[in-house]
């Protein structure tokens, strides 16, 4: 497919992205990638917990696990869309670190992210293309946080795969 061997010029896909944006919203409201991804968290760990699940205040009274949870769907649709890309372009190839301490790295970082998805009830994409063009301070001071998280934890990784 010659779509996917060529790069979209930056100015069209944002501004598809945008009006389809629009659309989405008109037609389901607001949403996070964040909230499917802790919908999944949920009912993974209901199956494995089962009613005990209901001690834990957050699943029991925030994110009561619901498998018909809409925003699941949309964050499995992105991951298959990803992939779908990756092997129509081939570009699909399996990557994994090759020391232990990338592996650390890769998990403290991810539970990081979900800890600060938690905390400001807000994804980073949902951040970049809500909060901050409609001028919202948090949305400023949640990028300014992502980015110096980035840059701090570059600085860690550069460290370790430089081993000093």
């Amino acid at each position: 497919m010659e779509l996917f061997r060529k790069t979209l010029d930056p100015v069209i896909a944002l501004s598809a992205i945008a009006v389809l944006d629009i659309f989405l919203f008109l037609i389901v409201g607001a949403w996070t990638v964040g909230g499917g991804e802790t919908m999944m968290t949920g009912l993974i760990a209901q199956f494995f917990l089962g009613d005990t699940i209901d001690r834990i205040p957050f699943w029991h009274e925030v994110f009561k696990p619901d498998a018909g949870y809409w925003k699941i769907y949309i964050s499995l649709g992105m991951l298959f869309g990803a992939i779908v890309g990756a092997v129509a372009s081939k570009e699909f190839f399996w990557r994994f670190p090759k020391r232990l301490s990338e592996w650390v790295m890769i998990t403290v970082g991810g539970l990081l992210m979900g800890i600060g998805i938690r905390l400001a009830f807000v994804c980073n994409v949902s951040t970049f293309f809500g909060l901050t063009p409609e001028l919202n301070l948090g949305g400023y001071l949640a990028i300014s946080g992502i980015l110096a998280g980035a840059w701090f934890g570059s600085l860690i990784y550069k460290r370790v795969l430089e081993g000093g």
